[in-house]
């Protein structure tokens, strides 16, 4: 009888395993009708690059003056970056692939603009094996986007999604050609959204765990409908290859770049001119807010909207044009979605009460004048310094420092440094402003530990800041 009983359970624990499972396996989604769908409208992108006898360092991505550090920080996070990228041979020719797709009938191609950079020809091939010699209409930098248009009509496009209606978890698929393999199909989900990265300011990455890799640049990344959520463009990895984690441009943002270039062949976007900072817990209470939330402005640039519009420094941005803002990295993107002559209002948080501000934005300018007006670009030492605000000199009792801003990488990030610390000496020598820490930078050795008084929260410190040649 026992027996009897022992063969019935287990006969029903495996009934109940085998219905768990194939229940399991139903509720996998199946590809196959999107894949056939969509790929006509994704094409495969080559370059062809005239090539003189160049030093290997000039070859490599350069982000500024004296930027070796910067080079080798993004070198470490984002694995060989762009996609694929390699050192091109002393002269001749070079071809790179990467993925884009048609985004209308009559020619439009979207992709990443470090696929096409300093390319010569494009190539655009086809799913049906047509090739066409494509004409460059604009890219942006900025986003890493380039749009370009071939000679043909009653081509088959993709259809795009809402990206700010994804969420972590959904089932995502990427087409493009790794390692030139053409139309080459990975899946996995969303791991989140609106992610900020060091290198972009303005676009709110879709982290995925869908396979990138070198040649999946500019191909398209479709939700279960077949409708294109964003822009593959970026991984993180420490091996060059893919690792888990890729970043896609989302498709809301891809839109508003691509009405612009195909009216004008650029991009402009409106310039509020203040840096910022996160507002973590301590600076939470110590400005007395109930959380941490918004985006302090640790400097207002001069002659900039916000001055105009009567912006501090120590001021925190809780809410601009109507959109709230959680944290720093979001402000961006929304002021970068915004024209040049808006009038916004924005809340902020200024000693201990909300109160709101009108600012009319005006036109970015170009990177060069925005690194002559503020002097801010510390590219050796991996970081961005800004006079110290009186608001927090006052709340910690620090007579004179910088503060600082950004941690870009570099040395800045290898000595431990942090957005928020205030350096108060370097090398010996007090620091009182940003002039005078530029003057003591430039006595910085490489190779060679100096002392660098920060503090941190209100607590001093002495590192050991290095330079490494």
């Amino acid at each position: 009888m026992n027996r009897l009983l022992k063969q019935a359970s287990m006969v029903v624990v495996s009934t109940f395993m085998m219905a768990s499972m194939l229940s399991h396996a139903a509720a996998l989604p199946d590809f196959t009708e999107l894949v056939e769908e969509a790929s006509p409208a994704v094409v495969n992108i080559s370059t062809e690059q005239k090539i003189v006898a160049k030093a290997a360092n000039e070859n490599q991505p350069q982000l500024g003056p004296n930027s070796e550090e910067l080079n080798e920080f993004f070198k470490h996070f984002f694995g060989q970056q762009p996609f694929g990228q390699q050192a091109p041979p002393p002269q001749g020719q070079r071809s790179s692939l990467g993925s884009g797709f048609i985004v209308s009938h009559d020619g439009y191609v979207l992709t990443n603009n470090h696929v096409i950079d300093g390319a010569d020809v494009i190539h655009v091939r086809l799913n049906d094996r047509r090739e066409y010699v494509a004409t460059l209409v604009g890219t942006d930098p900025r986003t890493d986007l380039a749009l370009l248009k071939i000679e043909a009509t009653d081509l088959p496009i993709v259809k795009m999604a809402d990206s700010d209606k994804l969420k972590p978890g959904q089932w995502v698929l990427a087409i493009g050609s790794p390692f030139g393999f053409d139309y080459t199909v990975t899946a996995g989900i969303v791991s989140a959204t609106g992610r900020n990265l060091p290198s972009d300011n303005y676009v709110p990455f879709i982290q995925t765990d869908v396979a990138i890799n070198p040649g999946n640049s500019g191909g398209p990344l479709f939700n279960l409908d077949g409708e294109v959520v964003g822009i593959n463009s970026q991984i993180y990895t420490r091996s060059g290859g893919f690792m888990g984690v890729s970043f896609a441009i989302p498709s809301k943002v891809a839109m508003s770049v691509v009405e612009q270039l195909k009216k004008d062949g650029k991009v402009s976007r409106a310039w509020l001119g203040v840096l910022i900072q996160d507002v973590n817990n301590e600076l939470a209470e110590s400005f007395g807010l109930d959380r941490s939330n918004g985006a302090l402005i640790s400097r207002v640039l001069p002659d900039s909207p916000a001055e105009k519009a009567g912006l501090q420094s120590g001021d925190i941005i809780l809410e601009f044009n109507g959109q709230s803002i959680a944290h720093s990295g979001e402000l961006p993107y929304v002021v970068g979605q915004m024209k040049a002559g808006d009038k916004v209002d924005a809340t902020v948080y200024r000693e201990g009460k909300e109160q709101n501000i009108s600012v009319m934005l005006e036109a970015r300018p170009n990177d060069s004048e925005t690194l002559a007006q503020s002097q801010q670009d510390q590219s050796r030492f991996g970081m961005v310094v800004g006079d110290l605000p009186a608001e927090i000199a006052k709340r910690f009792d620090i007579e004179s420092g910088v503060i600082i801003e950004q941690i870009i990488g570099g040395a800045a990030a290898r000595n431990g440094l942090q957005q928020g610390d205030v350096i108060t000496m370097l090398n010996g020598k007090p620091i009182d402003n940003v002039t005078s820490f530029n003057e003591a930078a430039k006595a910085v050795p490489n190779g060679r530990s100096v002392p660098m008084r920060v503090i941190r929260q209100g607590y001093p410190m002495f590192i050991p800041f290095k330079i490494v040649e």
